[in-house]
Order: C-alpha cells, then sequence, then structure tokens
C-alpha cells in the first residue's frame, strides 16, 4: 500500500494542494489556476480533486493531510499583538476577532467539513509551523543532503524569518525573528507607498528599483532615513521596525500614511498613476536595503552551520534580484530555491514536514538533480482535449503528426517578429511559467518588450521580461556559471552583449531610458543590464529545448523572451480553453497546444456576448 500525504495551504493568499507518494511528489497546483481568481485564499478543492487523480487515489487512500501552519499559534499572535499596541487598533480588533472566533479559531472544523467534500473516511491531520513548512519546502526537494535553510516572508505565526540547518531527514531551526519585524512587511510596505497592491505588486517594485538613479543624492537621503528612521539593522541580519510609522500589526493600511509623508517629502502614490522618479528612487534604496539584510542573513546561516550549501523559501525568496546578489557574493558554494518559494509551497512542505519529521522517514536524494521535476506538476491535456476545445470554439487549426516540424514552423514565426502562446505538457508549480504555459517572442528584437506588455500582456509598460535559453549556452549571453531552471536568479547580461549607456541617461523621462536598447538581446535585457534567467535543460523540457534550439539554428541566437501566458489581473492559463480565450482577446499571433497550431488570421470571431470572466469559473 502506497503511503500518501496530502499538503494544503489556504485561508491566507494563494491556497495550493500538493500531494506526496512515498515520499515522492506526484502533483502540485495552486487553486487559482483551477478558480480563475487571481491568488484565490479559498480551500483548494480542485486543486485537491487534481493531484489526488493524478495520483489514481481517493481521500481513503491518503494516510495523512497536513496544513502549512498552526492557526491557534497564529490567533495568540494576533491577541499578543493588539494587547501589546492597546488602545491602538481598537477598531481593527472589534473587525479580525469575530472572524478568528467564528471561522479560524475553529480550523480543525473548517478543514473537516472542507475535505468532507473530497471523502467521508476520518484521515489525521497535522499543522507543522508555517516557517517549518516553507524550511521542509526548501530542503527535502533540494539536492543537497546538508545545508543551511533561511526562509524570509512576512509572517507565519510568530516567525517572520528563520535560519535552520537541514541534515540528512531532519531539519533544526536555529534562530528565528519575530513579528512584527519582518523583512517582507518591509518590503511591502513599500510596495504599498509607491501605489502597488501589497502581497501581489512586490514583484513590480523589485522591477522598478533599477529606474532609481543609484547616484542620486535623493535616493541616498531616501535609503539614510530608511535606515535611520524606519528599520535598525544588526549585522547578523536581524532588524527592529520603528512601529511608530507602520499600521499592519492593529490597523487596516501597512504605514502611516502621514508620517511617511514627513519623512520622505511625498504623499504616496496613487495606483494607475504616473511613476515620478522619487517613487523609482525610493523602489531602489529600499530593494538595497533589502539586498543587505538577506545577504547579513546569509552570512549569518554560513556562521553557524559551517554549511556549503545553502536552500531559501518564504516570499521574500522570490525576490531573485537579491538572489543574485547572495549567488555572486560567493558566501555558499551552490544554492536552490524552492520555485514555489510563497504560501504555495507552503503546503509541500508541510507534506514533507509530516513524512521526514514526524514519520522518520529518509529521503531519496539525487545530487545531480533536485526533486521539483522541473516544477511541471500540475495537469496535462492530451491532443483529443485540445481538439474537442478547437471545435467546440469553431478554431482552425493545423496539426503536425511530426513535432519537430512544428518546432521549425514556430521557431520561424518568432523569427520574424510574432508572438506565440506556448501551451505544452504538466502546468508549472509556482508563479513562474517555464515553458508549459508560457508567451513567446523574439530576444532580438527591440519592440518586443513593448509589444508584449502593451500589447499582449496589458500591463506596465516598465516591466521586464525573462530570457530562455539553453543551459549550454547560457554563459554566451549571461554571467552565470550554473543552471537557473526556475527563473529565480538575476545576473548581468555579458558585457560583450551589453551597448554604453550615453550621457545623463538616468535624467530621461522613464519610456525613453526603457526603450534604450541596452544589448543584442534588448527584449530581455532590464534598464541595469540584468536578466532574469531560466535556463532549458533538454531532459527536463525537451520539446521547449527543440523549439529554442529551431530557433538558433535560424537565428544564431539560443534565447528567446518568456512570460506568463495570461494578462494582468488573471492567473496563468491552465486548461487548453483557458489558452485560446487569452489568445483570441490578445495580440498575439500564433498558438501552439500540444501538436496543434493556430494562426490568429483564420481564426473566427469569438461571441462578443460570453462573459469572458464566467468563462473561467469552474462549477
Amino acid at each position: 500500500m502506497n503511503h500518501a500525504i496530502l499538503g494544503i495551504s489556504a485561508y491566507y493568499h494563494d491556497s495550493a494542494a500538493a500531494l506526496l507518494v512515498d515520499g515522492r511528489i506526484v502533483a502540485a497546483a495552486q487553486e487559482e489556476r483551477f478558480t480563475r481568481e487571481k491568488y484565490d485564499s479559498s480551500f483548494p478543492l480542485h486543486s485537491c480533486r487534481y493531484v489526488l487523480a493524478e495520483a489514481g487515489l481517493k481521500y481513503h487512500d491518503l494516510s495523512a493531510v497536513s496544513f502549512y501552519d498552526k492557526p491557534f499559534l497564529k490567533f495568540e499572535r494576533l491577541l499578543e499583538t493588539y494587547h501589546a499596541f492597546a488602545p491602538a487598533g481598537m477598531v481593527s480588533f472589534l473587525s479580525a476577532i469575530p472572524v478568528w472566533i467564528k471561522g479560524k479559531l475553529l480550523m480543525e472544523r473548517m478543514l473537516s467539513k472542507s475535505l468532507s467534500k473530497l471523502g467521508e473516511d476520518k484521515v489525521p491531520i497535522f499543522y507543522p509551523e508555517h516557517h517549518l513548512s516553507h524550511a521542509a519546502s526548501a530542503f527535502y526537494p533540494s539536492p543537497f543532503s546538508e545545508s543551511a535553510i533561511v526562509t524570509i516572508d512576512g509572517v507565519g505565526e510568530w516567525a517572520t524569518t528563520t535560519i535552520g540547518h537541514g541534515r540528512g531527514k531532519d531539519i533544526e531551526i536555529l534562530r528565528e525573528l519575530h513579528f512584527p519585524h519582518s523583512v517582507g512587511l518591509l518590503y511591502s510596505a513599500f510596495t504599498y507607498y509607491t501605489g502597488f497592491v501589497v502581497n501581489s505588486g512586490e514583484h513590480k517594485l523589485m522591477g522598478l528599483a533599477p529606474y532609481g538613479n543609484p547616484d542620486s543624492r535623493q535616493t541616498a537621503d531616501i535609503k539614510r532615513k530608511i535606515l535611520e528612521e524606519l528599520v535598525d539593522v544588526r549585522d547578523d541580519g536581524s532588524m527592529i521596525l520603528n512601529m511608530e510609522y507602520f499600521g499592519y500589526a492593529t490597523g487596516f493600511k501597512m504605514v502611516r500614511e502621514d508620517k511617511w509623508e514627513r519623512l520622505f517629502g511625498v504623499p504616496r502614490r496613487k495606483p494607475e498613476s504616473e511613476i515620478s522618479q522619487i517613487y523609482m528612487n525610493m523602489a531602489l534604496a529600499i530593494q538595497q536595503v533589502t539586498e543587505d539584510i538577506v545577504l547579513r542573513l546569509v552570512r549569518t546561516a554560513k556562521d553557524l552551520t559551517g554549511s556549503k550549501y545553502l536552500v531559501l523559501a518564504g516570499g521574500v525568496a522570490l525576490n531573485c534580484v537579491a538572489n543574485g546578489k547572495v549567488l555572486k557574493a560567493g558566501i555558499f558554494e551552490d544554492l536552490w530555491i524552492q520555485p514555489a518559494a510563497g504560501d504555495a509551497g507552503g503546503a509541500l512542505g508541510a507534506a514533507y514536514a509530516v513524512w521526514h519529521i514526524r514519520e522518520g522517514n529518509e529521503r531519496h536524494l539525487n545530487t545531480q538533480v533536485d526533486g521539483m521535476e522541473g516544477s511541471y506538476l500540475g495537469p496535462e491535456y492530451s491532443n483529443r482535449e485540445t481538439e474537442r476545445m478547437l471545435q467546440k470554439h469553431g478554431a482552425r487549426s493545423h496539426y503536425y503528426d511530426n513535432f519537430h516540424e512544428l518546432t521549425k514552423y514556430t521557431a520561424a514565426r518568432l523569427a520574424e517578429g510574432n508572438v506565440v502562446g506556448w501551451f505544452q505538457g504538466r502546468m508549472e508549480f509556482g508563479p513562474r511559467a517555464l515553458g508549459a504555459r508560457s508567451i513567446l517572442g523574439d530576444a532580438r528584437n527591440p519592440e518586443m518588450q513593448k509589444k508584449l506588455n502593451l500589447k499582449i500582456k496589458c500591463r506596465e509598460g516598465f516591466r521586464p521580461f525573462g530570457p530562455a535559453v539553453l543551459e549550454e549556452d547560457v554563459q554566451e549571453y549571461f554571467e552565470m556559471d550554473r543552471r537557473s531552471p526556475y527563473m529565480l536568479l538575476v545576473t548581468p547580461v555579458q558585457r560583450k552583449r551589453q551597448v554604453p549607456l550615453p550621457e545623463k541617461y538616468h535624467e530621461w523621462p522613464l519610456y525613453d531610458r526603457l526603450y534604450f536598447s541596452r544589448s543584442d538581446v534588448p527584449a530581455v535585457t532590464h534598464i541595469d543590464y540584468s536578466a532574469r534567467i531560466q535556463t532549458v535543460n533538454r531532459e527536463t523540457n525537451p520539446r521547449y529545448w527543440e523549439l529554442i534550439s529551431e530557433f538558433k539554428k535560424l537565428t544564431g541566437y539560443g534565447v528567446v523572451v518568456n512570460t506568463s501566458f495570461n494578462v494582468r489581473g488573471e492567473p496563468i492559463v491552465c486548461t487548453p480553453d483557458d489558452a485560446y480565450r487569452c489568445f483570441m482577446r490578445t495580440e498575439m499571433d500564433y498558438l501552439v497546444i500540444g501538436n496543434y497550431c493556430l494562426d490568429k488570421r483564420d481564426q473566427p470571431k469569438l461571441n462578443d456576448t460570453e462573459d469572458w470572466q464566467s468563462q473561467f469559473k469552474l462549477d
């Protein structure tokens, strides 16, 4: 009898389910992909049903269910925080406490009720701590038998940052930083103040940071004020926030806006308004402060463990610029980052915690590759299923019996400057599209970034795109000497490919800077010559590798633009139907699903009376 453990994250944001069978990952998926509600926080019913079906199991076949944090500890933190800051926060207290008492405090009852939709059998439920779930998600799938572990996010129960040590099947937590002092919440406070949405706009803040002027007195002054007034950073990376400036502990807003406006001399930027240079400089300053804190934490982890290796998880581990600085610093010989580093990955870590820590099972370790299967852990759809979808819409397509002929045709269309939706195999687990649910373009095309942002993704024009490069060619284009399969490391474009910047470049308007071609792969070269890299391996994703190889035969370049297959405000597509609808409602030129290729010019118009949003909902 197989030993199956279902891991669940839910009720905060980015709910997910993951399934281990005899300690191996069988499937994992985020609930948003099925419900089409971005960052869906509800119980992941669709994800649970999917992962069980993928394994050919029923609910009664499970040995355990593991939830990614301890609700009672979280409630304890809530009560103690309100008590510590009383009488401040009374309105927030009166709003939050009834919700906890009526629902979240009775988490086991809530979970049992939700799980009963999967089956009536009684399966044991376990509750590892939030940051232990993060640590487990980072260490156990990694290729390291022993490593330092650093987890950094907003907050779990009490912990906001932990340093641990993984050895074999065991994890020991060595240090913790507790709420309200949090690197993640500090970064989110600036996300809020620069006009983006907390818990989803942090990557926008990271993308905006390179537009800040590193030589500006204003940037230096903002950074000085952060370090003198907002946060006291210690040598070991621990920190104390000046809570007079922050409202998240007891209120409804991240910051006390009047105090921030007096400190920085500028009000909070209104969402969707023009971004002036001071907000760009603010983004750069907090990015630099965050990088410094992360580097100090990593050095402390090295001192405490003496390990050669490092693994990372938690939402801040998605800050791929900071990750690149950690790699460049050479503190560790190698590092590995959980591709679903945020709360979704907590579902996987929760299942691992039961398998290895509670039950004491040894690891299945392969020191050559990690255990994430390329993070291709979601649903897959057959050509027959795609054909039925195309018939339903009356779509016109060409089916290729020979997939090699399809990659040659698609590569040629990319080389002509077309944008291609690429839908193949199992969907990715985590926030990055990795060549299974991707939109692709020509990295050499200086107009491609603008086209993708404004005409395809419908998002802010300043945001960069990452390259997907053949693993064997990575050093030809980028200053990187290793694999980066999950697009979680930022590194510079090779100097030989860079174009020198003109004088007073940082004084140019934002979009003039953006559209200046800085290298011979301008569509993937950010304003500071950096790139967020995915290396594509022939064994891990053979179809994607073959496409880029064919593109290289045509152009001499083994690199393409890769961005997630979605538009702003929507989750990444899951099904062929999702992909077709996204294709038809954007200015994508071609869509490749399995062995089918669709040319936009040949397609009938979608029925405009259809409610697009409702089509993304499941029954």
